[in-house]
């Protein structure tokens, strides 16, 4: 009788410890999603904002219309990456948009007046708000994915992953070498 309670809790620990071990790798598994989600979030925030606010710029900085055009042509590479939810299209986007907007601050140190502007400094703020939403979407991103791989290869999660095709994901990186290059603007 002794031996069948021990069987029994022995049985009853190792369930247990499977369903919970499975049930954290869905929650991480989700949290990663989740996370993916949200950067596509902020890109199409991205994606909608900055033309607005391009466009207002341009109005007063007529004579920097190259500069702007370039943001614009980023912002739709953004939008076709996205579309078609290419990470290599998405990463190749993101490395012309800080080209862009790199060029865009350039600018604004060489023309003092247009420095001084509201809406170029409205657009300044902006950009920098929306990249910092960005780059904490993307952090969150890749949290994510560090605790979704470690819950992979931790005993005893790391069978459980394994049985029911939990696989590890891929961090969220931007090689952006046009920021370490000095912009080149000419007008």
């Amino acid at each position: 009788m002794v031996a069948m309670i021990v069987v029994l809790v022995v049985v009853l620990a190792v369930v247990w410890l499977f369903w919970g071990g499975r049930n954290k790798l869905v929650r991480l598994n989700v949290n990663v999603d989740e996370a993916q989600a949200q950067i596509s979030t902020q890109l199409q925030r991205r994606f909608d904002l900055i033309p607005n606010l391009v466009e207002t710029v341009k109005g007063y900085a007529k004579h920097e219309q190259e500069t702007f055009d370039k943001v614009t042509e980023a912002r739709n590479a953004i939008g076709n990456a996205l579309k078609n939810s290419d990470p290599a299209s998405v990463t190749e986007a993101e490395k012309q948009y800080q080209s862009a907007r790199l060029a865009i601050n350039a600018v604004a140190e060489n023309y003092p007046d247009l420095k001084a502007n509201q809406n170029f400094l409205a657009l300044q703020e902006e950009l920098t708000s929306t990249e910092n939403k960005v780059a904490f979407a993307r952090q969150a991103y890749n949290d994510s994915v560090r605790n979704l791989n470690i819950g992979i290869q931790v005993f005893p999660t790391s069978l459980i992953a394994g049985m029911f095709g939990f696989h590890k994901r891929e961090m969220f990186e931007v090689e952006n070498v046009a920021a370490k290059e000095a912009p080149k603007v000419q007008f």
